[in-house]
Protein backbone atom coordinates (compact mmCIF):
# COMPACT_ATOMS: atom_id res chain seq x y z
CA UNK A 1 0.00 0.00 0.00
CA UNK A 2 1.24 3.65 -0.87
CA UNK A 3 0.57 6.36 1.11
CA UNK A 4 1.18 10.50 0.66
CA UNK A 5 1.36 12.82 3.75
CA UNK A 6 -0.36 16.20 2.84
CA UNK A 7 0.49 17.57 5.95
CA UNK A 8 3.51 18.70 4.89
CA UNK A 9 5.05 20.46 1.58
CA UNK A 10 8.72 20.22 0.58
CA UNK A 11 10.76 21.66 -1.56
CA UNK A 12 12.71 20.95 -5.24
CA UNK A 13 13.11 16.95 -5.70
CA UNK A 14 17.25 16.81 -5.35
CA UNK A 15 17.50 13.23 -5.88
CA UNK A 16 15.52 10.72 -8.35
CA UNK A 17 16.39 7.13 -8.57
CA UNK A 18 14.91 4.62 -11.67
CA UNK A 19 15.33 1.65 -11.90
CA UNK A 20 18.07 0.83 -9.73
CA UNK A 21 19.59 -2.77 -9.71
CA UNK A 22 23.04 -3.91 -8.72
CA UNK A 23 24.69 -7.57 -8.94
CA UNK A 24 27.23 -8.96 -7.51
CA UNK A 25 28.31 -11.90 -10.14
CA UNK A 26 24.78 -14.49 -9.75
CA UNK A 27 23.27 -12.47 -7.20
CA UNK A 28 21.07 -10.00 -7.48
CA UNK A 29 21.24 -6.97 -4.60
CA UNK A 30 19.23 -4.35 -5.82
CA UNK A 31 16.35 -4.56 -8.30
CA UNK A 32 14.69 -2.12 -10.30
CA UNK A 33 14.60 0.77 -7.14
CA UNK A 34 12.66 3.89 -7.31
CA UNK A 35 13.37 6.34 -4.96
CA UNK A 36 13.04 10.53 -4.53
CA UNK A 37 14.68 12.80 -2.02
CA UNK A 38 13.14 16.31 -1.61
CA UNK A 39 14.79 19.27 -0.18
CA UNK A 40 13.42 19.80 3.32
CA UNK A 41 12.43 16.14 3.67
CA UNK A 42 13.32 13.18 5.92
CA UNK A 43 13.01 9.81 3.92
CA UNK A 44 13.49 6.72 6.10
CA UNK A 45 15.09 3.56 4.72
CA UNK A 46 14.04 0.54 6.25
CA UNK A 47 14.08 -3.30 6.08
CA UNK A 48 15.00 -6.81 7.25
CA UNK A 49 18.76 -7.81 7.15
CA UNK A 50 19.75 -8.44 3.37
CA UNK A 51 16.93 -6.46 2.28
CA UNK A 52 19.45 -4.08 -0.19
CA UNK A 53 19.89 -1.36 2.64
CA UNK A 54 23.28 -1.30 2.66
CA UNK A 55 23.89 -1.67 -0.78
CA UNK A 56 22.05 1.23 -2.08
CA UNK A 57 23.06 3.61 0.03
CA UNK A 58 26.81 2.61 -1.24
CA UNK A 59 25.72 3.29 -4.61
CA UNK A 60 24.56 6.88 -3.88
CA UNK A 61 27.83 7.17 -1.55
CA UNK A 62 29.86 6.13 -4.88
CA UNK A 63 31.48 2.78 -3.39
CA UNK A 64 29.61 0.84 -5.71
CA UNK A 65 27.93 1.25 -8.97
CA UNK A 66 24.87 0.18 -10.51
CA UNK A 67 24.28 -2.43 -12.67
CA UNK A 68 21.70 -0.71 -14.86
CA UNK A 69 18.91 2.15 -14.23
CA UNK A 70 19.68 6.32 -13.52
CA UNK A 71 20.18 8.22 -10.65
CA UNK A 72 19.03 12.08 -11.44
CA UNK A 73 20.58 14.48 -9.21
CA UNK A 74 18.91 18.26 -9.84
CA UNK A 75 17.43 16.92 -12.99
CA UNK A 76 20.41 16.10 -14.50
CA UNK A 77 21.29 12.43 -14.94
CA UNK A 78 24.57 11.79 -12.94
CA UNK A 79 27.34 8.55 -12.56
CA UNK A 80 28.24 8.33 -9.01
CA UNK A 81 31.68 6.41 -9.77
CA UNK A 82 33.65 6.99 -6.45
CA UNK A 83 33.13 8.60 -3.19
CA UNK A 84 34.39 11.96 -4.26
CA UNK A 85 32.30 12.35 -6.95
CA UNK A 86 29.37 11.76 -4.44
CA UNK A 87 30.67 14.43 -2.32
CA UNK A 88 31.17 16.85 -4.93
CA UNK A 89 27.68 16.84 -5.87
CA UNK A 90 26.64 17.54 -2.60
CA UNK A 91 25.92 13.70 -1.37
CA UNK A 92 27.22 13.32 2.13
CA UNK A 93 27.04 9.94 3.98
CA UNK A 94 27.57 9.24 7.68
CA UNK A 95 28.29 5.59 8.49
CA UNK A 96 27.55 3.68 10.99
CA UNK A 97 31.55 3.65 12.56
CA UNK A 98 31.32 7.74 12.22
CA UNK A 99 35.25 7.13 11.30
CA UNK A 100 36.21 9.84 14.30
CA UNK A 101 39.74 10.27 15.41
CA UNK A 102 39.52 9.82 19.37
CA UNK A 103 42.88 11.28 19.99
CA UNK A 104 42.02 14.57 18.00
CA UNK A 105 39.57 17.03 19.33
CA UNK A 106 36.04 18.50 17.91
CA UNK A 107 37.67 20.89 15.76
CA UNK A 108 40.09 18.82 14.25
CA UNK A 109 37.53 15.98 13.41
CA UNK A 110 35.22 18.52 11.81
CA UNK A 111 37.86 19.77 9.04
CA UNK A 112 39.84 16.57 9.02
CA UNK A 113 40.77 16.51 5.41
CA UNK A 114 39.19 20.15 4.68
CA UNK A 115 41.97 22.15 6.71
CA UNK A 116 41.39 26.12 6.08
CA UNK A 117 45.15 27.27 5.29
CA UNK A 118 47.01 30.16 5.12
CA UNK A 119 50.72 29.74 5.12
CA UNK A 120 49.72 27.70 8.25
CA UNK A 121 46.66 25.86 9.36
CA UNK A 122 44.29 28.38 10.63
CA UNK A 123 43.36 27.20 13.71
CA UNK A 124 41.23 30.38 14.86
CA UNK A 125 39.18 30.42 11.67
CA UNK A 126 38.37 26.56 12.09
CA UNK A 127 37.41 27.22 15.77
CA UNK A 128 35.20 30.33 15.07
CA UNK A 129 33.10 27.86 12.02
CA UNK A 130 32.80 24.81 14.47
CA UNK A 131 31.51 26.88 16.80
CA UNK A 132 29.00 28.63 14.58
CA UNK A 133 27.90 25.14 12.49
CA UNK A 134 27.66 23.76 16.15
CA UNK A 135 25.41 26.39 17.37
CA UNK A 136 23.24 26.52 14.66
CA UNK A 137 22.84 22.59 15.45
CA UNK A 138 22.27 23.30 19.16
CA UNK A 139 24.56 20.52 19.76
CA UNK A 140 24.81 19.80 22.99
CA UNK A 141 29.34 19.89 22.63
CA UNK A 142 30.97 21.19 25.72
CA UNK A 143 34.20 22.58 23.74
CA UNK A 144 35.43 22.12 20.54
CA UNK A 145 39.18 21.72 21.96
CA UNK A 146 37.40 18.58 23.70
CA UNK A 147 38.76 15.50 22.82
CA UNK A 148 36.43 12.85 20.80
CA UNK A 149 37.71 10.23 24.11
CA UNK A 150 36.07 11.88 26.15
CA UNK A 151 32.22 12.72 24.67
CA UNK A 152 29.28 10.55 24.93
CA UNK A 153 27.96 8.56 21.89
CA UNK A 154 25.33 10.77 21.02
CA UNK A 155 28.09 13.63 21.07
CA UNK A 156 30.15 11.91 19.11
CA UNK A 157 27.22 11.21 16.61
CA UNK A 158 26.62 14.97 16.36
CA UNK A 159 30.38 15.94 15.43
CA UNK A 160 30.19 13.16 12.84
CA UNK A 161 26.89 14.41 11.09
CA UNK A 162 28.31 18.43 11.61
CA UNK A 163 31.28 17.33 9.76
CA UNK A 164 29.09 16.14 6.73
CA UNK A 165 27.20 19.67 6.81
CA UNK A 166 30.91 21.45 6.48
CA UNK A 167 30.88 21.34 2.50
CA UNK A 168 26.93 22.06 2.37
CA UNK A 169 25.61 18.89 0.76
CA UNK A 170 22.15 18.62 -0.68
CA UNK A 171 21.52 15.36 0.72
CA UNK A 172 22.92 13.46 3.45
CA UNK A 173 22.83 9.78 4.54
CA UNK A 174 22.55 8.58 8.25
CA UNK A 175 23.37 5.27 8.41
CA UNK A 176 21.69 3.84 11.62
CA UNK A 177 22.89 7.03 13.73
CA UNK A 178 20.90 5.98 17.01
CA UNK A 179 22.10 2.56 17.13
CA UNK A 180 23.68 1.67 20.83
CA UNK A 181 22.69 4.99 21.87
CA UNK A 182 20.59 5.60 25.38
CA UNK A 183 17.20 7.38 25.70
CA UNK A 184 18.43 11.10 25.99
CA UNK A 185 21.04 10.63 23.40
CA UNK A 186 18.89 9.16 21.21
CA UNK A 187 16.31 11.85 21.49
CA UNK A 188 19.20 14.52 21.27
CA UNK A 189 20.25 12.80 17.29
CA UNK A 190 16.30 12.59 16.64
CA UNK A 191 16.54 16.52 17.20
CA UNK A 192 19.21 17.08 15.07
CA UNK A 193 17.78 15.02 12.16
CA UNK A 194 14.94 17.44 12.38
CA UNK A 195 17.06 20.70 12.36
CA UNK A 196 18.92 19.47 9.42
CA UNK A 197 15.92 19.19 7.53
CA UNK A 198 14.45 22.49 8.86
CA UNK A 199 17.53 24.22 7.02
CA UNK A 200 16.61 22.64 3.70
CA UNK A 201 18.80 19.68 3.38
CA UNK A 202 17.42 15.74 1.75
CA UNK A 203 17.61 13.53 4.92
CA UNK A 204 18.37 9.51 3.69
CA UNK A 205 17.67 7.54 7.45
CA UNK A 206 18.56 4.23 7.79
CA UNK A 207 16.95 2.74 11.13
CA UNK A 208 15.96 -0.67 12.59
CA UNK A 209 14.34 1.11 15.52
CA UNK A 210 10.43 1.92 14.23
CA UNK A 211 9.95 4.55 16.67
CA UNK A 212 12.66 6.75 15.75
CA UNK A 213 11.98 6.16 12.41
CA UNK A 214 7.70 7.64 12.52
CA UNK A 215 9.71 10.60 14.91
CA UNK A 216 11.06 12.05 12.40
CA UNK A 217 10.30 10.51 9.28
CA UNK A 218 8.05 12.44 6.41
CA UNK A 219 8.30 9.14 4.17
CA UNK A 220 8.83 5.27 4.87
CA UNK A 221 10.45 3.15 1.80
CA UNK A 222 10.24 -0.11 2.81
CA UNK A 223 12.88 -2.95 0.74
CA UNK A 224 12.21 -6.21 0.61
CA UNK A 225 14.96 -8.56 -1.19
CA UNK A 226 15.98 -6.15 -3.11
CA UNK A 227 12.95 -4.65 -4.28
CA UNK A 228 10.51 -1.90 -3.17
CA UNK A 229 7.81 -2.80 -1.08
CA UNK A 230 5.99 0.25 -0.53
CA UNK A 231 6.06 3.67 0.50
CA UNK A 232 4.23 4.56 3.56
CA UNK A 233 4.00 7.82 5.96
CA UNK A 234 4.59 8.02 10.12
CA UNK A 235 0.86 7.30 10.35
CA UNK A 236 0.59 4.12 9.17
CA UNK A 237 0.03 1.40 11.89
CA UNK A 238 2.90 -0.61 12.77
CA UNK A 239 1.07 -3.84 11.79
CA UNK A 240 1.52 -2.23 7.89
CA UNK A 241 5.06 -1.51 8.78
CA UNK A 242 6.03 -4.96 10.03
CA UNK A 243 4.04 -6.38 7.15
CA UNK A 244 5.94 -4.89 4.35
CA UNK A 245 9.20 -5.02 6.00
CA UNK A 246 9.28 -9.11 6.57
CA UNK A 247 6.77 -9.79 3.69
CA UNK A 248 3.81 -11.02 5.94
CA UNK A 249 1.65 -9.06 3.47
CA UNK A 250 2.63 -11.38 0.80
CA UNK A 251 1.68 -15.34 2.95
CA UNK A 252 -0.29 -14.50 6.20
CA UNK A 253 -3.05 -11.68 4.93
CA UNK A 254 -3.18 -12.59 0.95
CA UNK A 255 -3.88 -16.37 2.15
CA UNK A 256 -7.02 -15.42 4.01
CA UNK A 257 -7.88 -13.08 1.64
CA UNK A 258 -7.54 -15.54 -1.05
CA UNK A 259 -9.60 -18.20 1.26
CA UNK A 260 -12.08 -15.70 1.93
CA UNK A 261 -12.48 -15.30 -1.92
CA UNK A 262 -13.03 -19.10 -2.58
CA UNK A 263 -15.36 -19.22 0.18
CA UNK A 264 -17.28 -16.17 -0.67
CA UNK A 265 -16.60 -15.19 -4.34
CA UNK A 266 -16.08 -11.49 -3.07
Amino acid sequence: MNHTNPSRDHGELILQLRGISKQFGAVTALEDIELDVHAGEVVALVGDNGAGKSTLVKTLAGVHQPTSGTIEYLGQTVTLDSPGRALELGIATVFQDLSLCENLDVVANLFLGHEIRAWRLDEVQMEVRAWKLLQELAARIPSVREPIASLSGGQRQTVAIARSLLLDPQIIMLDEPTAALGVAQTAEVLNLIERIRDRGHGVILISHNMEDVRAVADRIVVLRLGRNNGVYTPESTHEELVSAITGANENSVSRRAARKLETTGE
